[in-house]
């Protein structure tokens, strides 16, 4: 069988959520399976790292597909084009984008629909795409697979997709992502905060990410709570962060903020394990993968009410409403004032991301696009 897949979240160093998933699946699948033929699908150069076995050729079309008017020219005429040139018997879409154009059989990843539910944090012209579209790639889809029952439950209410049309395929921690000594945690704090203990987010910095509420809850927490405790961010600056630069400059103890930007693999590994606790409260996720990576280093995390992310943090953390500061304010407090809690969170962490791993979502996958 030939399986075209859309690699362009293949990002070298660049790896979020879709990019993660579609790097940590397509190496098990393509591995696990040399009698199947893959055709890697990018919008650019590729790096050789993704290339992950003998079964794989990989293919550059164009344009680069990173605006609506491009998304058009990729998904309607690059992509059918390649389908057909390269005799592509299905074909595997991560980032949900299919191509209406042909008539192969089509697998999109459909991650989330927070365009819908958060329409602020992208273009207008992008919002014109997507409620256009969306609804057509999820009636085209032979089958849907998403990453949580709160986004299957979402597909089936907006677009009125049966039931049995959408397979759930989790998210999941690398193996990067584990327990470290106490000496080892002595190590990252002292480079990274001088010694001091921190609380810890990991994301891009976007609107619907909540960093402001975040920053404020911060600081409330200190007032509160005067303690050597800093607040470690890790991400890239998205877009429509002005509001997030007014609100830290804005604080008392914002000298007790430090922003890392992106970092590679390697670092965050251990920064995330050397955390006292992850505080992850976006306004709206289709998964919520850095509390599962959290959770992996026996981390506990303060995390939101809304979304996938209760489903994904179980009880293994204290889940808040995003849109109260008091209440992100009041849960970091209790992780400082309740011993006691914290290990407890600890030990369901470890339980609870076990629930999540790459290669039980690798065989269900393939599974379904191979026995097709």
């Amino acid at each position: 069988m030939r399986i075209a897949v859309n690699t362009r979240f293949l990002l070298y160093d660049k790896l979020e959520g879709i990019g993660r998933f579609t790097h940590e699946i397509l190496q098990r699948i393509t591995r696990a399976n040399p009698q199947h033929e893959f055709i890697f699908l990018f919008d650019r150069p590729y790096h050789p790292s993704f290339i992950y076995s003998d079964n794989v050729t990989p293919v550059v079309l164009y344009p680069q597909a990173r605006h609506p008017f491009l998304f058009y020219l990729f998904f309607e005429h690059a992509i059918p084009y390649a389908l057909k040139k390269y005799k592509a018997d299905v074909f595997l879409s991560t980032d949900g984008f299919l191509s209406l154009s042909s008539s192969v059989k089509q697998y999109p990843v459909i991650h989330d629909l927070a365009f819908l539910h958060h329409p602020d944090g992208i273009s207008r012209l992008q919002k014109l795409y997507y409620n256009y579209y969306f609804p057509k790639f999820a009636n085209k889809a032979e089958r849907i697979i998403t990453v949580s029952n709160y986004t299957k439950t979402d597909l089936i209410k907006q677009y009125q997709i049966p039931d049995g049309k959408i397979n759930i395929v989790y998210n999941a921690p690398s193996l990067g992502f584990k327990p470290i000594s106490f000496d080892e945690k002595n190590i990252i704090k002292k480079g990274l905060t001088n010694d001091c203990p921190y609380f810890l987010y990991v994301g891009a910095l976007h609107p619907r990410k909540n960093i402001s509420r975040l920053l404020q809850a911060f600081d409330t927490f200190k007032k509160n709570k005067p303690t050597n405790f800093k607040l470690v961010i890790i991400g890239r600056k998205a877009w429509q962060t002005s509001d997030v630069e007014k609100v830290y400059q804005s604080m008392e103890s914002k000298d007790e903020v430090i922003f890392t930007g992106r970092l590679p693999e390697a670092e965050l590994y251990q920064i995330t394990a050397a955390a006292f606790c992850l505080v992850y409260v976006p306004l709206f996720e289709g998964f919520g993968l850095p509390i599962v990576e959290a959770m992996s280093c026996g981390v506990p995390v303060i995390t939101s009410t809304t979304s996938s992310m209760p489903e994904v943090a179980g009880n293994a953390g204290i889940i808040v409403n995003p849109y109260i500061v008091d209440e992100i304010s009041n849960a970091m407090l209790s992780m400082i004032n309740q011993p006691e809690l914290v290990n407890h969170l600890q030990s369901n962490a470890i339980a609870q991301s076990a629930k999540f791993n790459w290669d039980h979502s690798a065989q269900q996958l393939s599974s379904l696009i191979l026995n097709s």
